[in-house]
């Protein structure tokens, strides 16, 4: 009798959850963490490439061993801090993320305008091979963040309304803070990656 009931409750049960927004927030919850997922991968493979552009400038920038320092101490720092889907609830380690993302964005564009006055630099090939990526890289960074934040945004809309604001107290979902927003120009802003050609010598 026991297990008749229960079969028959399930469907309702079903229904009540359907009606009140747990699958909603559910679907939001899990939108929210692959959003952050793509933003890790982008941030991954922007650390890959920095160790490969480090090499390629090495020969040439040998009056910029401070600027190359900067790059690899930020990059190690990165390497340092890692951060997983389920760490977003850690306020602590989500600010030294972006703090340490921050500063490697700061080492690279250091890299960037020094590379400007080396213009052998700019016409190797490899160098330029890995300045296309960078740039692409940052680029996805820019955009996987944006669709991280209007993720989190979404979520936030459904649990604080009412009436799925009560479900998700019941099932102890809470608005999640989109982590960057005080950066979110320097974050979104793409990393000046230009070439320029060397000027003719005069007759």
């Amino acid at each position: 009798m026991k297990r008749l009931f229960l079969l028959l409750m399930a469907p309702v049960l079903s229904v009540l959850l359907a009606g009140c927004g747990y699958n909603e927030i559910q679907r939001l919850d899990e939108q929210v963490k692959a959003s952050w997922s793509q933003v890790l991968n982008q941030y991954e493979r922007r650390a890959d490439l920095v160790p490969k552009l480090v090499n390629s400038v090495n020969a040439y920038m040998v009056n910029e061993r401070a600027v190359l320092t900067q790059v690899t101490e930020a990059r190690a720092k990165v390497g340092s801090v890692q951060v997983k889907v389920e760490d977003l609830d850690n306020p602590e380690l989500m600010q030294r993320f972006t703090q340490a993302q921050g500063e490697l964005s700061s080492a690279l564009s250091r890299l960037i305008a020094v590379s400007e006055n080396y213009p052998q630099l700019k016409s190797d090939g490899l160098f330029r091979d890995l300045m296309t990526q960078l740039e692409g890289t940052e680029n996805r960074i820019a955009t996987e963040r944006g669709r991280y934040v209007q993720a989190v945004r979404d979520y936030n809309l459904v649990v604080r309304q009412f009436p799925t604001l009560i479900t998700a107290k019941i099932f102890g979902y809470h608005t999640m803070e989109n982590y960057g927003m005080d950066r979110q120009a320097d974050i979104t802003r793409d990393p000046e990656v230009k070439f320029t050609l060397p000027e003719p010598e005069k007759q």
